[in-house]
């Protein structure tokens, strides 16, 4: 009788820790469950994070800074009101997700590709990045609801995300694009007084660029405007065109730059970059100038955005000329007419956003480029 009881007793050890194992194995698999729940609410509250700082830079890219009405409280709260948006837009746990002031931080940085630079909140120019946070706080949106874990007392988790996005805003010059294309930067050169006095204010308006058609139109858009065909550079025989590349003063040349952009072949011949040195110049050779047998390709890039050079200073006459860049500057072509009087003939362009791969960041405080920026990207 012993050992049956013996088996009995054993039996019922067994039976009880078999449920206790499966308890176990229960409470194992509902943590699974919630703690799979709680990284899928992790990545959703990312990619929100990630859209809202995205649209909200795009949008510090302000089309009022080329009317010389720039607001930089309003132009904020544009871009406060984009990240918004996209961060509602991206539900987070099946629920959209609301942005206290806290959450954006909107400012500048020097250099984006600088991992370790705080954004500046007090800079004085434009801003070009916007850091978001999207919370799922018991303060901000509620915590992330858990299922099974409520039997253990545990109802929800806290969680949070942030993502920083910026563009390059002040360049001191270009390299080839890591994607192989070729730079948008036409061989043009254009004084650095005309620039400056179109900066303040001064220029005509005859032309409208209408973004819906995508096309030139007559009629003033509030963008001024002036000649980019010069009636006097300061060197004789010389209309404002460079080498970039070759000196082969070739017509051809400039004619494939304006179609297609400066190829890295071009910058080869150059050392590889587009760039100002340490004093902030770069010196190239003059070309004859801007000239009829180049009107065609002037037309055919009508409206579209590309680089020009602005030089501050040329020494010599026709292609011995040598201009001093000292900054880039994005325009779009307007209108093109070079035929005709000396005095009739014009190249009219406005300033406009140009997006260009392959920019070198200037650490100088002073403006090295205009309306040039890199694309909007996520810096961390």
């Amino acid at each position: 009788m012993q050992p049956r009881f013996l088996h009995y007793r054993r039996s019922g050890n067994i039976i009880v820790l078999t449920s206790l194992l499966m308890v176990a194995m229960v409470g194992m698999l509902a943590f699974a469950v919630d703690l799979g729940y709680v990284q899928v609410v992790g990545t959703e509250l990312q990619r929100a994070a990630d859209a809202a700082a995205i649209a909200a830079t795009w949008e510090l890219m302000d089309q009022n800074l080329l009317t010389n009405t720039y607001n930089p409280a309003v132009a904020e709260q544009n871009a406060r009101n984009f990240a918004a948006e996209y961060a509602q837009r991206n539900l987070v746990g099946g629920t959209a997700s609301n942005l206290a002031v806290e959450d954006v931080v909107i400012g500048h940085l020097m250099n984006p590709s600088n991992p370790a630079e705080a954004i500046n909140t007090g800079y004085a120019g434009p801003s070009n990045a916007v850091q978001v946070r999207v919370r799922r706080t018991a303060a901000e949106n509620g915590e992330i609801p858990l299922f099974f874990a409520r039997a253990l007392g545990v109802n929800s988790l806290p969680n949070q995300a942030a993502a920083t996005a910026a563009f390059m805003d002040n360049f001191s010059g270009f390299k080839p694009p890591s994607n192989g294309n070729n730079l948008g930067v036409l061989p043009f050169a254009l004084d650095q007084y005309t620039w400056n006095r179109l900066l303040q204010g001064i220029g005509t308006d005859f032309w409208t660029w209408d973004p819906v058609e995508q096309r030139v139109k007559p009629g003033p858009d509030g963008v001024l405007e002036v000649n980019l065909y010069p009636q006097d550079t300061g060197a004789p025989g010389n209309r404002g065109t460079v080498d970039i590349g070759s000196s082969n003063n070739s017509t051809a040349d400039i004619a494939r730059q304006i179609l297609h952009g400066v190829s890295p072949a071009d910058l080869a011949r150059l050392g590889g970059e587009l760039k100002l040195n340490e004093e902030g110049k770069l010196y190239l050779n003059g070309d004859p100038g801007i000239s009829a047998g180049m009107k065609d390709e002037l037309a055919s890039i009508k409206g579209k955005p590309r680089t020009i050079l602005i030089f501050s200073d040329v020494t010599g006459p026709g292609n011995n000329a040598t201009y001093t860049i000292v900054q880039f500057a994005g325009i779009r072509i307007m209108e093109v007419k070079l035929t005709g009087s000396m005095s009739s003939k014009r190249v009219i362009i406005q300033p406009a956003f140009v997006e260009e791969q392959g920019g070198i960041p200037s650490d100088d405080p002073e403006k090295k480029s205009y309306f040039v920026t890199s694309p909007v990207w996520l810096v961390r």
